[in-house]
Formats: structure tokens, C-alpha cells, sequence
């Protein structure tokens, strides 16, 4: 991740080196995840999307990744990418892709969707917009998971038309009063700050009238609902906002400037969701196959088929995932991010697809089988990636105007102030 202002070092370690290095910490650090294809019935057999925890259990998860992180942050390996003054190591993206792929043969703390916010969408967002007394307050402590973060940004009446959204914030002085509500707020019920986005001028048109700030969580007037998923855990959550009090020391860019602060951290979402490396999260192609061969499958030409479409799916995503990184710059991976984010979901969908071919009634009843029923849990959570950072069709909308120059679709509310428009 290539920021403004980043000084890289002078004389980069040999890349060879570094992946030695690496590897040598990681041996004394963790011990080596076992394969997948080779240890069949061993472990855990866990391949949901979406936790299925309670909140004591989800609560020990991110204290684990939070010490993971901070361990390789002191180390030198938990912001690669990031310039020095921010604790980073100021290298080229190459050397913390070349650390990520040597980290996951290791047994590591599964990802959680607010370490994720933390890291890879609010500390490149405050790099990118925050002043530097908000940045020398924030991103240390971010990427080092000092202090974890959510996004509150989608609304009940406002989802994938996110500019459509009716938070407002009405200035008092040297602060804000924020009233609204927001909805599907990973994570706000461990996070100290939340990065909300507010109608400050309903009188101009929507994406003109948003403004963003950082809100501290246990502020007065705010409170935190968690929603039940149909998988079982609440990783998602409802925050309500009653006439909380934000100074203006906590807003992120220019009055009015939100939708641009917006977009891009949702470009920032959508990569980070393109580039998942967790193996144990939502499955892989390695499990998919292991659960084809535990069966007896791979000899039927139907199923070898289905395979290989989902190999090739798997490969086009990674590969598309190296050159998304390659062309970010400054403002983040933009609208090139769709790309890599509706490959992911696609994925995932042809994923349910065929181990549903594969499992048939075994998806139906837990029979204690180890590595069958589990699937059960990605299949009700796949479709939420279809949603979360945008909706597929708003990255083929995103795709088809920004990167492929198509016409826009029609929109009746271009150019009409928020006020006017019917709700």
C-alpha cells in the first residue's frame, strides 16, 4: 500500500533475505498449519464466513489476534508497507505479500471482520485524510491494535444507495451533534472508535452533504445492539445515536468532503475482501478438494468439471489480486477494487455451489461427521460478502462506468437537493 508522503528506505533488504528472515521468526513464533489435503478429520473443521460465537468466545478470538499483531508489529512485520514514522517498515508492497504468503503456512489466530476494519480500512483512511495530529493520535495505536475500530456507515434507509443515508450532524460551536442510526456495524461492541459518516447539509445534493469524523464508542448518546445472523453469532450490529457530542478536532477532511472519504475507504473494504488469505475462513480450494476426495468424488467427470471451474475461479482471483496491488497509489486501490471483491464473492458463491453437489442431505442434518455439516455455516454466510463493501451490483455499476467508460444508469435524484428528495 503505497501512501502519500511514504519515504522508502534507501536500500530495501534483498527480498530473499526478508523472506528468510520472515520465516525464521515465524518458526520461533507459531508453529506450521497443517495441510489441509493431508490431515483430513484433524483439527478444527470450521469453515463459516461469519462467527458463530458468543460474545465471551468472540471477545478471547480478538484478544488473540490483537497480541498476534502486536507481536509482529514490534517485530517489524505488522505494518510492512506502512512508512516509519507510523511504525511501519516503509518497504515496497512486494516484501509484505512475499510475508503474508510465508505467515499463512503457519498456524495463526483466525481474521476477524473488526481487526480487518482496524488495520486495513480506518488507519489507511486516517493516513490518507486525517491531519497530522490525527494521524499521530490514531494510526500507531490502529495498526497495532492498541484500539480496534468499526465503520458506521449503512443505515435502514440507506444500503447500497450509501449516499442516501439521513445521520445528520448539526454544528454547536467548536462540536457536532450527531443524531441517526446506523445498521450492520461490524464489531462496534469491542470497537473504542467508530468512523461515522453524516448529512451535514441536506440542502445540496446527497453525495455533496456528508461529512465524516472519528467518534469514540463510549461517548454519551451512543449505544450498541448486536443482530442476530442466521448463522447463529452476532458479528453484526445496530448503533444508535442520540444527539452525541463530537468535537470538530474529530473530522476527517473538509466539511462536506465525506462521500470522497467514503469511497475510498470502501475501496480500501473491497480490496481487503479481494486479497482474504485466511485459510480458515469461509473455506478454500484446498478444502474444497479434500472434501472431494474424502467422498470418492474426484473420478465423476461432472464433479472433475465442477472442480476445475472453481480452480480456475481461484486462480483468475489471485491473479487479478497481484495486479489490483500493483496499481494502487495514494487514494487506494479505486474503482479497479471491484474487480477483485465481486471475484471473491463469485468464489464463494461457486464454492456453495459445488460442495452443496458434493454433500447433498448431508447439509441438511449434523450427523457428527467431521468436515461435512460444517459447510452448512458458509453456505448461509456467503451471501453477506454479496453485500458487505457494496452489493455485487454496485461493483458491476462501479466496473461498468468507471473502469469500462459505459453510459451511467439513469438517476432521477442527480442534481436534487437531499431535501427533496421522497423518503
Amino acid at each position: 500500500m503505497i501512501l502519500p508522503g511514504m519515504v522508502m528506505p534507501a536500500d530495501p533488504p534483498d527480498l530473499l533475505d526478508f523472506v528468510a528472515g520472515a520465516r525464521a521468526w515465524l518458526a520461533a513464533n507459531a508453529r506450521p498449519r497443517v495441510d489441509v489435503a493431508e490431515a483430513w478429520g484433524q483439527g478444527s473443521d470450521d469453515v463459516s464466513v461469519f462467527h458463530d460465537l458468543t460474545e465471551e468466545e468472540e471477545g478471547d478470538l480478538l484478544e488473540r489476534l490483537m497480541a498476534w499483531q502486536r507481536r509482529k508489529f514490534d517485530a517489524g512485520y505488522g505494518a510492512i508497507s506502512w512508512p516509519v514514522e507510523h511504525g511501519g517498515a516503509g518497504l515496497p508492497d512486494a516484501y509484505e505479500h512475499a510475508f503474508l504468503d510465508e505467515e499463512a503456512r503457519f498456524a495463526t489466530p483466525v481474521g476477524h471482520e473488526t481487526f480487518s476494519v482496524t488495520t486495513r480500512l480506518i488507519a489507511p483512511a486516517v493516513r490518507t485524510f486525517g491531519t497530522p495530529e490525527q494521524q499521530a493520535r490514531f494510526i500507531h495505536p490502529f495498526l497495532r491494535t492498541e484500539q480496534l475500530c468499526c465503520q458506521l456507515f449503512s443505515e435502514p434507509g440507506a444500503g447500497s444507495d450509501l449516499a442516501g443515508l439521513a445521520t445528520r450532524a448539526v454544528r454547536d460551536g467548536d462540536e457536532w451533534v450527531v443524531t441517526g442510526q446506523k445498521v450492520w456495524s461490524s464489531g462496534a461492541r469491542f470497537s473504542a472508535w467508530g468512523m461515522v459518516v453524516c448529512r451535514t447539509d441536506p440542502e445540496v445534493t446527497k453525495h455533496a452533504g456528508l461529512t465524516a469524523f472519528m467518534v469514540p464508542m463510549d461517548a454519551d448518546g451512543i449505544e450498541v445492539r448486536p443482530i442476530r445472523q442466521m448463522t447463529g453469532g452476532s458479528s453484526f450490529n445496530e448503533v444508535f445515536l442520540d444527539d452525541v457530542r463530537v468535537p470538530d478536532s474529530l473530522r476527517l477532511s473538509a466539511v462536506g468532503a465525506g462521500w470522497k472519504v467514503t469511497l475510498v475507504t470502501l475501496a480500501f473494504e473491497r480490496q481487503a475482501s479481494a486479497a482474504h488469505r485466511d485459510a480458515d475462513r469461509g473455506g478454500s480450494w484446498d478444502r474444497v478438494l479434500s472434501l472431494a476426495r474424502h467422498l470418492g468424488a474426484t473420478d465423476d467427470p461432472i464433479i472433475r468439471q465442477r472442480l476445475a471451474e472453481l480452480y480456475t475461479l481461484d486462480r483468475l482471483r489471485l491473479l487479478s489480486n497481484t495486479r489490483l496491488a500493483a496499481a494502487a497509489n495514494g487514494d487506494g486501490p479505486g474503482p479497479l477494487g471491484s474487480i477483485g471483491k465481486l471475484q471473491w464473492t463469485q468464489w464463494m458463491s461457486r464454492a456453495s455451489d459445488v460442495v452443496s453437489g458434493l454433500l447433498g442431505g448431508r447439509l441438511t442434518a449434523d450427523t457428527g461427521e467431521w468436515g461435512t455439516f460444517a459447510w452448512t455455516k458458509h453456505l448461509l454466510g456467503a451471501p453477506g460478502y454479496r453485500i458487505a463493501g457494496g452489493s455485487d451490483e454496485i461493483q458491476r455499476n462501479i466496473i461498468g462506468e468507471r473502469v469500462l467508460g459505459l453510459p451511467p444508469e439513469p438517476r432521477p435524484d442527480r442534481n436534487v437537493p437531499f431535501s427533496q428528495i421522497p423518503r
